[in-house]
């Protein structure tokens, strides 16, 4: 699999349960250890996720992943209405990373939830990387939950997403691992 991928020439389609074992063997080479492979597992077996990705070549090959799992807005105020995701993880194999592909599932991905109606987007990752996207950690630090820091981004979908902050979230239960 070390030939070079024309990142618009794959195909970003929904998870389908045959996918689930290449998923995890993809994932688990991505971070170099099991870790984010088990959170993705957990997340689809206890109905967290919102939306999951894989992306494949022409000739059927899952090459990229990713993941969003719904974020409980906490308290009182605006807030609290708002439909919030996280963006976890985003994994391609190593052999293959820096052509587009992850770049590709971020961008795809994003549109769709936006047409499922997602007001916020919350990310942590390396902060060169996803402001390229429009994940901006000063909006971020609008989101009080258990992350903080440049690399805690948020994305905002919607106007009500950018306007009805400050908010408290929770983030799924096997997100707890990473606290």
């Amino acid at each position: 699999m070390n030939a070079a991928i024309d990142a618009s020439a794959l195909e970003i389609r929904p998870v389908v349960p045959a996918d689930e074992a290449v998923v995890k063997a993809l994932v688990t080479a991505a971070f170099n250890q099991e870790t984010e492979a088990r959170l993705v597992h957990t997340l689809r077996h206890c109905g967290a996720l919102i939306l999951e990705q894989v992306a494949v070549t022409p000739e059927g090959k899952v090459v990229g992943h990713i993941a969003y799992s719904r974020v409980t807005p906490a308290g009182v105020g605006a807030g609290q209405d708002l439909s919030i995701a996280c963006l976890a993880p985003v994994s391609v194999w190593p052999e293959l990373q820096r052509q587009g592909i992850g770049s590709a599932l971020i961008r795809a991905s994003l549109e769709t939830m936006k047409d499922l109606g997602e007001d916020l987007v919350l990310v942590l990752g390396p902060p060169a990387y996803y402001p390229r996207f429009g994940f901006d950690a000063d909006l971020a630090r609008k989101v009080q939950g258990p992350y903080a820091g440049a690399a805690f981004m948020a994305l905002a979908l919607t106007e009500a997403g950018q306007r009805d902050l400050p908010v408290e979230v929770s983030f799924a239960t096997p997100f707890q691992e990473f606290e």
